[in-house]
């Protein structure tokens, strides 16, 4: 049998150009190789939208619309719902009973999204504990890898301490799983900073061509080039980074050079990159107005993905009440 690949998603948004590149990409690659689990984490979600729940179920369907519209193949992958699978919220009870209060303490972002997110009560048990809801989710499947960006490494880690917990306080169940790190673990939004839905600074999946060169054309750019004729460094500038990952290497080289001799604005800048942007993201606009007309499609590939992930989920929980005695 294949190797084993799990990770999963919130819906709490809209799915962005730092989902993409950041894992839709990495996972569409992976399904060559790899028996994977994809799952909408819609449970997470409540961890800092408890307060207000009304969009989970519209941001679910949206979510996985934009995996399918991105090349994620419910043929070749198990694609579900967190929350349609209970045994997920089963095992997380179970861990919670073992996980030492300081171990979550200690997750660096969990004081970091409480300094971010000031708007919200973030101090619940579902926030200080959603790492362990984390660690159930992932090894509820056993996987061997773990797709993830270097800010969920401490995450990763707490899943394999609590792996050995529950092996060494009992007996031998959960295998520890690898990190499988992203090709693009940040990329930079149009104010500069880590593109994210929180600090509402992304070019969407699901933006028209109109929305993305708009939101392209107000990017921040190097901060020193004030006028035209000022003369900019491309390595501090947000637009340049999106030529490193999306321009080919003649424009990225051209592009630098002429920032550098203030041959060519930021605008015309800016507009070569809504251009390619454009033309990567054009063809799964088709697919996705497509699924939109499809929503029994949809829920079918729902309803095979919790059938296919309940057999496997409910296998584990059965080796963890052995293990346990109950």
């Amino acid at each position: 049998m294949s190797n084993r690949v799990l990770s999963g998603m919130q819906p709490s948004g809209h799915l962005h150009l730092g989902n993409l590149l950041g894992a839709l990409e990495n996972w569409k690659a992976l399904q060559d190789q790899y028996q994977c689990f994809f799952f909408v984490a819609d449970w997470h979600a409540l961890s800092t939208n408890y307060a207000d729940t009304s969009r989970i179920k519209e941001y679910t369907q949206g979510l996985l619309i934009d995996w399918l519209a991105a090349g994620i193949d419910p043929a070749r992958s198990t694609v579900f719902v967190q929350s349609s699978v209970p045994d997920h919220a089963i095992l997380h009870l179970l861990l919670s009973m073992i996980v030492p209060v300081a171990w979550l303490e200690r997750n660096p972002t969990y004081k970091e999204k409480q300094e971010e997110i000031k708007e919200k009560d973030l101090s619940t048990y579902g926030f200080l504990g959603y790492p362990v809801l984390q660690a159930a989710d992932i090894l509820l499947y056993k996987p061997d890898f773990v797709p993830v960006g270097k800010d969920q490494l401490p995450h990763l880690e707490l899943t394999r301490e609590l792996a050995r917990r529950f092996n060494n306080l009992y007996q031998p169940v959960f295998p520890e799983p690898k990190e499988h790190l992203t090709q693009f673990p940040k990329v930079t939004g149009t104010d500069g900073r880590k593109m994210s839905k929180s600090y509402h600074n992304t070019i969407n999946l699901s933006d028209s061509e109109p929305e993305i060169r708009k939101k392209l054309k107000t990017m921040v750019t190097d901060p020193a080039r004030v006028r035209r004729t000022d003369k900019g460094n491309p390595e501090v500038c947000p637009v340049y980074d999106f030529h490193k990952i999306f321009s080919s290497q003649t424009v990225q080289e051209q592009v630098n050079q002429d920032c550098r001799t203030a041959a060519i604005g930021c605008i015309d800048c800016k507009k070569l990159v809504a251009d390619v942007i454009v033309e990567r993201l054009a063809p799964s606009w088709e697919t996705r107005a497509d699924l939109m007309a499809k929503s029994d499609y949809v829920q079918d590939i729902i309803h095979e993905g919790k059938q296919k992930a309940s057999i496997v989920a409910h296998e584990t929980m059965q080796d963890v009440k052995e293990a346990m005695k109950i």
